[in-house]
């Protein structure tokens, strides 16, 4: 026999699960450090953007900005995973 009740789901008066955000609230917190880390990386990224487009002849790669970008969307949550 198994236990039904491990997986049984909240409902609402109106007999319809609760509808729950997965969207994740941006704080203010997590902008800033968002920020500070983006400006951060971008000197890093312009130079090896640069040292790559020079070595390869060819500026079809991700630019500095985008560079820098991804590199602050990989590390800011990080940051505050640890917490």
């Amino acid at each position: 026999m198994s236990d039904m009740t491990s997986d049984m789901m909240e409902t609402t008066q109106s007999g319809e699960a609760p509808r729950e955000s997965v969207r994740r609230k941006t704080s203010v917190e997590f902008t800033v450090y968002f920020a500070i880390i983006f400006v951060a990386t971008l000197p890093l990224a312009t130079l090896t953007w640069a040292m790559h487009a020079i070595k390869s002849r060819s500026f079809t790669d991700k630019g500095p900005m985008a560079r820098a970008w991804a590199q602050a969307t990989i590390i800011t949550p990080m940051i505050f995973s640890a917490y």
